[in-house]
């Protein structure tokens, strides 16, 4: 992790953040961390969902708060869990909302990556997590990045999708600009929250807001 392995179009858009005193600190410390503990996701996986979906193709953007923390969920995009995994409670509910908006059967594997291709940025405001020690990784220094991840895309990019569940990712994309970019708000899919997050028809939103733009709608399978 010395030297940050990352989609060029972020690189170029976040070239700053990289030379910042947070920055330096921040990719130490984890890089100590993945030596001597148990850290997810595996190291190459950390920007994957940036690899996956390059700056110029974001149409969405999926906020979520950190990855997961068991063993083999985490694949570097939020909510989303390597093949063969079990689906954690808020994708299976993000799965029913699907099937109840789109009248569609999403495909039975939680590797989200048919998502990030297609331009959904799978964006976790905290990049790492110690095993079985969740937010573990919070508060040294992901979410000043991750802010500027947002930043970068409310500044050079407009008719985004922002897809913003539970209170945490709504302020995070507090600084969004509302008249260029559809930004979408309800509760967080999980059990607790799921009640407020069931019956939105965010899917279905979302592709029409695209197809008025003349933007390619997502195949939510």
């Amino acid at each position: 992790m010395n030297s940050i392995k990352i989609d060029s179009t972020w690189k170029d858009a976040l070239e700053p953040e990289f030379l910042k005193p947070y920055w330096k600190a921040l990719i130490a410390r984890i890089r100590d961390q993945y030596h001597i503990k148990k850290v997810y996701p595996p190291a190459r996986n950390i920007f994957r969902a940036f690899d996956l979906c390059p700056l110029d193709s974001v149409k969405v953007v999926i906020v979520g708060q950190d990855p997961y923390h068991g063993a083999n969920q985490a694949n570097g995009l939020s909510f989303s869990v390597n093949d063969g995994i079990t689906l954690p409670p808020s994708l299976r509910n993000i799965f029913q909302e699907i099937r109840n908006d789109m009248k569609i059967e999403p495909l039975s594997s939680g590797d989200l990556s048919r998502w990030a291709t297609q331009g959904v940025l799978m964006l976790n405001s905290v990049l790492t997590v110690l095993a079985n020690q969740p937010a573990s990784h919070a508060g040294i220094g992901w979410e000043q990045f991750t802010d500027a991840v947002i930043q970068a895309l409310n500044t050079r990019r407009t008719h985004i999708v922002y897809l913003l569940w539970g209170k945490y990712a709504q302020n995070k994309g507090a600084v969004i600009d509302r008249h260029q970019n559809l930004v979408l708000i309800c509760g967080h899919p999980s059990p607790y929250s799921a009640s407020l997050f069931f019956g939105k028809h965010h899917f279905s939103q979302c592709n029409q807001y695209l197809a008025e733009k003349e933007i390619i709608p997502i195949d939510w399978h």
